[in-house]
């Protein structure tokens, strides 16, 4: 296991904490927070419906738009499987039949990776940059994170670990993968959401959950949610967590953080060939021990 905490601001414990893992949906967070930026600015309202179809920002960050999601597709998990060519955005989305909404939007919820490969489309037009461009601009150098890159080609991945999945290509991820350091994960979720890239009212916004009912079977949310970019909730031990969990083909990442009275806490730990609810539960527990520490128990 790899992991890095950083607590009350300050990096404080970590087992390898600089070697470079793929972000797997943790990417999503920080593509919700680049679209926050353009919501601070003025440039796009969270409710404006948008022109990739009948839903908002809110709805697309949220996983409330009706889309569907690729990993639906047999043949997609064939065809990563097989260390296929990724298929392009346009060839997805047909066989996907992405444009027929499984419901109207803002009456459901459904996890889409869809909905946030148009979160990225919808930061680049606007932007006017590239999708790494405009997170370095909008995120990673405001956040004070140099060694963040967007993984686009095999070799982008030659010194990333990859688990079991060494022969990956990141175009499978639709939306886009990056890959830092644990370090870096948690450095940049400790700042985003105690810092003032976004002010208090959208890292409010982005800490409102829908909610999903309750506890999930193997892992440990109580009554899970899901925000703008995040996970939200309280899991045993009683604590809320927001943040992201992500796998992928021979891995998984968790990053999540945490605030207690007056301290704050944030875990990123890494696991190669396992499961969600075990790389969560060493989240809760590293957590958990930095805030007692830190409040003298």
């Amino acid at each position: 296991m790899l992991f890095s905490l950083v607590s009350n601001g300050s990096p404080s414990a970590g087992e390898q904490p600089d070697v470079v893992v793929p972000w797997w949906s943790f990417t999503k967070t920080l593509l919700a927070a680049a679209a926050l930026t353009l919501v601070r600015d003025g440039v796009i309202d969270l409710d404006e419906v948008l022109p990739e179809g009948p839903f908002t920002l809110r709805q697309l960050l949220r996983h409330e738009a009706g889309l569907a999601d690729y990993g639906e597709l047999a043949d997609y998990h064939a065809a990563v499987a097989r260390n296929d060519a990724p298929w392009s955005a346009d060839e997805m989305l047909q066989r996907l039949d992405a444009g027929r909404l499984r419901y109207g939007p803002g009456t459901g919820w459904g996890y889409s990776n869809v909905g946030y490969l148009y979160v990225s489309r919808l930061i680049t037009r606007l932007c006017d940059l590239s999708l790494e461009q405009a997170l370095i601009q909008r995120v990673f150098a405001p956040l004070g994170l140099s060694n963040v890159s967007l993984a686009t080609t095999p070799q982008a991945l030659k010194n990333v670990r990859m688990g079991s999945a060494a022969a990956y290509h990141p175009g499978w991820v639709y939306h886009g993968l990056l890959v830092g350091s644990l370090k870096d994960a948690a450095l940049c979720l400790e700042r985003l959401m105690t810092g003032e890239l976004l002010g208090p009212s959208l890292r409010n916004q982005m800490q409102t959950a829908y909610p999903l009912g309750g506890p999930i079977a193997g892992r440990p949310w109580i009554a899970p949610g899901y925000g703008l970019g995040l996970m939200q909730g309280p899991v045993r031990g009683g604590r809320v967590l927001s943040g992201h969990t992500g796998s992928g083909p021979g891995s998984v990442v968790a990053v999540h953080h945490c605030t207690e009275h007056e301290n704050t806490a944030t875990c990123a730990v890494f696991l190669e060939d396992a499961d969600q609810g075990i790389v969560e539960a060493h989240v809760v527990s590293h957590l958990a021990a930095a805030l007692e520490t830190a409040a003298g128990r």
